[in-house]
Formats: C-alpha cells, structure tokens, sequence
C-alpha cells in the first residue's frame, strides 16, 4: 500500500465511527447550539491529540510486537473480525431505518471546554477502545511498515475524517440547519457500511496469509 492509499484508506474508514451517534456528536450538537461552528474543530482537537498519543505510543512501544508474523496475522484476524461486525450493524441499521443523527443529542454534555470535552468522551467510550485495540491497531500496523510517514500519513487521514464531519455538523448546527436529510444521510451510512465489509475482508485475508 503507498502513502496516499494509506491516508485514503485512513480517511474514509474514519467516517464509520464518526458519523456513527454517539457522545462525540452529542458534544458537538451541544457545542454547536452553544458556541457555534467552532464546535466541531474544538472537540476534534481533544480527541485529536488523544488519538496522537495512542497512536505513538502504539508505534513506538509495539513495533517488536508488530514484527512476529503471527501476533500480526491475529491481529489481522480480530480487526477484521470487529470491523466485520461493526459494518454488518451499519447496513442492517440503515436498511430498517434504525439510524439517525438526532441519536447523538439525547447524551449531550454541558462541558465549557470543548477541546476537554472531545478527549473525555473518547477515552470513556468503550467503542473507541474496541476500535482501536482491533481495527486500529492493524491498520496501525500496515502504516508502520511505510515507515513514519505511513504513520503519519494515517493519523493525518484519520483525524481529516473526523474534522471533516464534526465541523459539517457544527456550522450546519450553529446555522440552524440540519447538515443532511434523513434519507442522505442513513444511506450515507449504509454505503460506507458496503465499503468497510470490503475492508474487513482484506483485513482477514491478510491475516490469514500471515499465519498459514
């Protein structure tokens, strides 16, 4: 995989667990109804330089760990096996209309500092943990072997999808608007869901390929 296919592939695996409802989008409702589009760039820069010290600290404490083929080919096998389930939920919940945006409000947070706000609900979301201890740690894994600018280039391609949704949903907020039709944006869910099945089936073959 070359750079730029590593940040690509960064970027649009990075909408799954951002427009997914949940707290980080109830912050950033919260935030957008309280300080405007400002909101969303804010709370991703918590949760970006939360996701900046796990992602060093994963490269730099596991690269021995992430050189034995086989710990890699397990750690391919159970991050695509959670990123497998996770887009099998996101299609069936589009196609019984079992999504929406406004799923995120009901959790809103009343914190002034946003920036705290985006890394306190990062690091108590059990979600954030599974993905990152599974499907980010392989993809993690694949970025190392670039070298550092494949890390690099995965961190800037990860947070990019996360800065890109949560600042639409803020200014859209801040506007009174919605950012996207009911309809758009449960769709958007189930295609993304599509594209991460594929992802998930790399994953596993590589990790299959490893081991055999």
């Amino acid at each position: 995989m070359s750079l730029w296919g590593m940040f690509l592939s960064a970027f649009i695996t990075g909408f799954s667990g951002a427009m997914m409802p949940g707290p980080m989008l109830g912050v950033t409702i919260d935030g957008g109804l309280k300080r405007g589009a400002i909101a969303g760039p804010l709370v991703v820069l918590g949760h970006g330089v939360l996701e900046f010290m796990l992602v060093m600290a994963m490269a730099l404490g596991l690269k021995d760990f992430f050189a034995s083929p086989r710990v890699a080919g397990l750690i391919g096998l159970i991050g695509g096996g959670f990123l497998m389930w996770m887009s099998f939920n996101m299609v069936k919940s589009a196609i019984r209309d079992a999504v929406s945006m406004q799923d995120g409000a009901r959790g809103r947070f009343d914190v002034q500092n946003l920036v705290l706000a985006g890394a306190l609900v990062s690091i108590t979301n059990p979600y954030f943990i599974m993905w990152w201890a599974t499907a980010g740690m392989e993809m993690i894994r694949q970025a190392y072997f670039l070298g550092w600018w494949g890390v690099i280039s995965f961190y800037i391609g990860h947070i990019l999808s996360d800065l890109t949704w949560y600042s639409a949903v803020s200014f859209g907020i801040s506007r009174g608007k919605r950012v996207l039709s009911h309809q758009l944006y449960r769709w958007l869910v189930f295609a993304l869901g599509l594209f991460l099945i594929g992802f998930s089936i790399y994953f596993i073959y590589g990790g299959i390929k490893m081991l055999v």
